[in-house]
């Protein structure tokens, strides 16, 4: 009568304290079967590097959702306000993390145009109806514009009417310079007033002032437009930026009054009065840059 072994046979682990080599009907001689212990060592790496990028792998969505959060936040401002800030770049998980090959460095901040026409003292470049107002012709928003006559004068009050005169020379208008244009067809002219200043507050001051009431700087006739806005209703507009409040006077040259339904004036009043802020803008980037480079 035989015995044999009870129970399932225990199963050999190399890792496992007081485990068993399974039993293979030979005598023990003693040697490790290396073949089995390559086996579980390799079946073990397996699972710990299935692991690691297991974990790598999580590590890298809980990452690039922190950034893609922070993106949608920084871009909720006012587009108005500029280019919103930009999160800092993460690094992908595994990836080097040395220190920069480069130098840090600081660039200056850059200066801003508006401050060199917001005072006399800053805004010294030269200043004419050519300077601001170059060439025979204009283009904006896809219009013709032509040039007619131009005038400067240090008389701010003789040119203007309502209670502009009163309200420049209160505030130390100290030139007024006009440009008249008239568009493709000949039928509308417009004369803009550019007064100026010795600070942007004076001219802020005047802007408010002036708005809503029946001021206007008169119109200029002459170099191929005849004579307009000397007794027909015409639209005016007032705004200000820097030390500069500027002006618009437009209407029919055929002496039509205008209406709120003649869009068309309305149109060329803006667009001019649209050039000249931009014209005025680029006198400060002029001088801003030049500042930047002494």
């Amino acid at each position: 009568m035989s015995y044999g072994q009870g129970g399932p046979q225990s199963q050999w682990d190399p890792w496992k304290p007081n485990s068993q080599q399974p039993w293979n009907g030979e005598a023990d001689d003693g040697t490790p079967d290396w073949a089995a212990l390559a086996e579980a060592s390799e079946t073990r790496n397996k699972r710990r590097k299935a692991l690691f990028i297991a974990g790598g792998a999580l590590a890298t969505i809980a990452i690039g959702t922190a950034v893609a959060m922070a993106v949608v936040s920084a871009d909720g401002g006012d587009p108005e306000a500029g280019p919103s800030n930009l999160p800092a770049s993460a690094s992908i998980p595994g990836s080097a993390t040395g220190t920069p090959s480069f130098a840090p460095t600081s660039a200056p901040p850059p200066l801003d145009p508006k401050d060199f026409i917001s005072s006399a003292k800053k805004d010294t470049a030269p200043l004419s109806a050519d300077t601001l107002f170059p060439g025979k012709q204009l283009t904006m928003n896809g219009a013709v514009y032509k040039k007619g006559a131009t005038a400067d004068t240090s008389n701010c009050a003789s040119v203007t009417g309502g209670t502009l005169p009163s309200l420049l020379t209160a505030n130390g208008c100290t030139r007024l310079i006009r440009v008249s244009y008239i568009d493709g067809k000949g039928d509308i002219a417009a004369t803009v007033g550019v007064a100026v200043f010795d600070s942007a507050a004076r001219a802020s001051k005047v802007k408010a002032q002036a708005v809503g009431k029946k001021n206007l700087v008169q119109a200029l006739p002459g170099k191929g437009i005849k004579a307009f806005c000397d007794a027909a209703v015409c639209r005016t507009t007032t705004n200000a930026y820097g030390r500069y409040a500027y002006f618009t006077t437009g209407g029919f040259t055929n002496g039509k009054d205008v209406t709120d339904k003649n869009t068309d004036v309305f149109t060329v009043g803006n667009d001019l009065a649209q050039f000249t802020v931009n014209q005025i803008h680029r006198r400060g980037q002029a001088q801003a840059s030049a500042a930047a480079n002494r």
